[in-house]
Formats: structure tokens, sequence, C-alpha cells
């Protein structure tokens, strides 16, 4: 997983697993946090199921997360604010150990 501290914010890949049963962090794909998201990928659905799936995870408040590229594909480039790249990186793998 590659964490990317810039202008004052945290960036994360994300590999986007539309249409899955459970919206869940799943693991760590290459560079990217791969994530099931239970939602189809039709009208900014899937994405607004990403956004809400993180903050849920990272206990921040949605507006803390920010698309800064790919919200039409399912490899995504989030910025986060709020947390350091250290607490983002353990919260993400407590997630996948659970």
């Amino acid at each position: 997983m590659k964490l990317v501290e810039k202008d004052g914010a945290v960036r994360i890949e994300v590999h986007a697993k539309p249409r899955a049963k459970k919206s869940r962090i799943v693991g760590i794909r290459g560079d990217a946090v791969e994530v099931s998201l239970a939602a189809p990928p039709v009208d900014g659905a899937a994405n607004e199921e990403l956004v809400r799936t993180l903050a849920k995870v990272l206990d921040v408040a949605k507006r803390q997360i920010q698309f800064v590229r790919g919200e039409g594909s399912r490899t995504k480039l989030l910025s986060v604010t709020g947390l350091s790249a250290d607490e983002i990186a353990l919260k993400l793998t407590r997630a996948t150990e659970s």
C-alpha cells in the first residue's frame, strides 16, 4: 500500500469492486487498497459507497475524503485530510484483518 502525503492530506490509491454483497476493505492489491462495494457503478452510487465505507473505517467525516482522479474507473486516487499516513495505514490494516 502506497500512501503519499501532499498538500496537508494523504493520498490513497483504491481499487474498487462494485456489486459486492457487502462493502468492506478486502486487502492490499499492489500499491492500492482493494475495496468491495455493495453498490452498482451507476450514477455515482459506487463512489458514494466508497467514500462512506472509507469514512467509517478511517473514522473521519465523509467531507474529509475527496477524489483526486478516477471517478469513472475502478482504480481511483483519493485524498484524506485529518489523519497522518501512519494512522491511515494502521486503520486500513486493522480493517483487512477483521
